[in-house]
């Protein structure tokens, strides 16, 4: 009967061990890797322009943890708080492990400030965001 209780003790033990042991691994939510294109042509930071300059911005996005989903090009003119959406893509099945991306744009025929934001999203909802800010005269 004794042996039975060191038994039943035992398999309770190591029932609550293995439970606690079960927990889940902390997600560390990597976001995806995006860099600017920095070779002649393309802006990547913040800039003084002229009104209405023609500037060509490139991003490379690497996948870190899930495969990319979106790529958003936003703008807000002189300190906004509020954004809107100059361009929007959606990942290809082939561009699912990295993008490489070119977009124009345009500066305003008015002074002040333009702050461009490109972000990229991956499957889990990680977001990765870039920025300048372009002093328009």
């Amino acid at each position: 009967m004794k042996n039975k209780l060191v038994y039943i003790c035992f398999i309770m033990i190591a029932g609550f061990a293995s439970f606690t042991s079960c927990k889940k691994k902390n997600d560390p939510h990597v976001p995806p890797s995006v860099e600017f294109k920095t070779s002649l042509g393309y802006c990547y930071k913040d800039t003084v322009v002229g009104l209405q300059d023609t500037l060509n911005v490139g991003i490379v996005a690497t996948k870190t943890e899930d495969d990319l989903k979106s790529y958003n090009v936003s703008y807000s003119y002189d300190g906004a708080t509020t954004t809107s959406t100059f361009y929007n893509y959606l990942a290809t099945e082939t561009e699912y492990t990295g993008l490489n991306k070119d977009v124009q744009i345009i500066t305003r025929n008015q002074a002040g400030s333009e702050k461009w934001i490109f972000s990229i999203v991956d499957r889990d909802g990680n977001i990765t965001q870039k920025q300048f800010t372009l002093t328009v005269q």
